[in-house]
């Protein structure tokens, strides 16, 4: 999928540099790893050019600082800590959702094992802290801070999501606590953090984090919407990939708890052991969350998510063009495909 939109090619181009250099740190192996993650080089360490995923978390970081002083340039380091740990994240999350496949290429798990994706992961994390206190910022601690906060949040929402696939029932206040630590911690740290490393009043980095939390749980919803109806040409993933993993969803705790009969339906369905389950049963259970309206709640939450984002920013004095772009980004996370 090729994004254009203006914000998120800008943040990559900006990003580049600095983030090659911090990866060019590690050792040969975790190196070549890393690499082949980004889309940098094949598994034998050609140079190829891959997707290396969409950028938003460091396009936020670099649309903060521009809101506040104009200039994207000084936010680079805060920038490509966010990235760096967003990608750490996507290394373990393919290991324990055994994803093989991200960004239509082989994932790092699958191509080298558990052993140096955790390690690989590990290795983006602390690069992450290090390209950030090398700046000498004295604001670097409190950047650091809002990351390792963010983390910790981001590991208590994928320990849930893990923990809901064993469970027979979740409820849908379960399911968003998870969604805001697993994904919209990051989301909200990454639209702050910018704001932070100029200099901004807590006033403004406030709002910015609360345009993030916002926008992260848009994210997380249209991510289960993909889950169960996405194109897999496009995302990467098998057609009802959720549903395979028995993950308790957004869309589908909705569903359950306020579906009628076919929640309950579809709760039962989750029940059964799935071990063997064919093309046209994962595509009744998901005829049935649809029929329970978690489709449709779910995409209509995503909007009412946005809308609440962008009335954060009302409390955000910026430019025009500026707050464009945020208006851009948010809509462009509610109606993408991938």
């Amino acid at each position: 999928m090729t994004i254009t939109l203006p914000a998120l090619d800008q943040s990559r181009d900006l990003v580049q540099p600095l983030l090659r250099s911090a990866v060019a740190r590690l050792d040969p192996t975790s190196r070549k790893v890393a690499a082949y993650h980004f889309g940098w080089c094949d598994e034998n360490g050609r140079q190829t050019n891959a997707s290396g995923g969409k950028a938003i978390r460091s396009a936020l970081a670099l649309l903060g600082a521009a809101a506040v002083c104009g200039d994207r340039q000084t936010a680079v380091p805060a920038a490509v800590a966010v990235e760096l740990v967003h990608n750490f994240s996507l290394i373990h999350d393919d290991l324990m959702d055994r994803d093989t496949e991200r960004r239509h290429r082989a994932t790092v798990w699958a191509l080298w094992g558990d052993g140096l994706a955790v390690l690989a992961g590990d290795a983006l994390l602390s690069l992450a802290y290090e390209v950030l206190f090398e700046t000498g910022s004295p604001r670097a601690g409190r950047v650091g801070q809002l990351l390792a906060e963010a983390v910790r949040e981001l590991i208590r929402g994928q320990v849930a999501d893990l923990e809901f696939e064993s469970r027979a029932r979740v409820g849908a206040a379960e399911c968003e606590s998870m969604a805001i630590g697993k994904t919209a911690a990051l989301l909200r740290a990454s639209s702050c953090i910018g704001a932070v490393f100029v200099g901004a009043a807590p006033r403004t980095t406030d709002a910015l984090a609360e345009y993030g939390h916002q926008v992260g749980i848009a994210f997380q919803l249209v991510d289960d919407l993909l889950g169960l109806w996405g194109e897999p040409a496009v995302t990467g993933k098998p057609v009802f990939s959720d549903l395979v993993q028995h993950k308790k969803t957004l869309p589908i705790t909705w569903a359950i708890e306020n579906g009628g009969a076919p929640g309950r339906e579809l709760a039962a369905w989750l029940t059964r052991d799935q071990q063997a389950v064919s093309q046209d049963e994962l595509a009744y259970a998901a005829g049935l969350v649809e029929q329970a309206g978690g489709r449709d709640w779910a995409a209509r939450e995503a909007d009412r998510r946005i809308e609440l984002a962008l009335a954060a920013l009302d409390k955000v004095p910026m430019a025009p063009d500026c707050r464009d772009e945020y208006v851009r980004l948010a809509r462009f996370i509610v109606e993408r495909t991938a």
